[in-house]
């Protein structure tokens, strides 16, 4: 099955890093959400023929992890949650795309800690391009929700009022964009 894409390019696709990033969100205190952000490393979107043998691999650096508050920055870093200097990088490989009503979702494996467990990201696709300069670009959003504590992020802390400081439900955005190789 082919799906039709307009302005859809097949090729491999290589990660511009100024236009594209990890976020994440999770609960605080249970009344708010706390967002940050990670760099991306490296990125590769393998696109076929048929986007539904599409592949992609990502990785972003742990320690680049930017919440805007340098102290909760430097908790996150540590042992108590991604161990930043013992695990420097996170990784998404892909191991399948399908529809779904419409949708397309991107089956992989997350891992986190040296954790690593199946995703399902849904994927925006955001289209193609060429830029000012003569790259051709492709640009998609694709967007999950775990546990945390699946992936050995366990640190909590009880609050008086009842509930716990850090939810465990986390949001993951993947912005990606990419020039399609030579």
């Amino acid at each position: 099955m082919t799906i039709d894409i307009p302005g859809y390019r097949p090729g491999t696709y290589e990660l511009d890093p100024a236009h594209s990033e990890v976020g994440f969100e999770v609960r605080h205190m249970m009344i708010s959400k706390v967002r940050g952000a990670f760099t991306v490393k490296s990125a590769t979107i393998v696109l076929p023929e048929n986007v539904l043998e599409a592949s992609v691999t990502a990785t972003a650096d742990a320690a680049s992890l930017d919440t805007k508050d340098e102290g909760r920055d430097q908790h996150l870093r540590s042992a108590d949650f991604f161990d930043a200097e013992q695990h420097p990088t996170l990784t998404f490989t892909s191991t399948g795309v399908r529809e779904n009503g419409g949708d397309l979702l991107v089956d992989g494996d997350l891992t986190i800690k040296d954790v690593t467990r199946p995703v399902t990201f849904e994927l925006e696709l955001g289209g193609f391009g060429t830029d000012p300069w003569g790259n051709y670009k492709a640009g998609a959003t694709a967007v999950a929700s775990i546990n945390r504590e699946d992936f050995g992020l366990t640190w909590n802390a009880a609050l008086e009022t009842g509930g716990v400081l850090v939810g465990k439900d986390v949001k993951i955005t993947l912005d990606l964009q990419g020039a399609l190789a030579a």
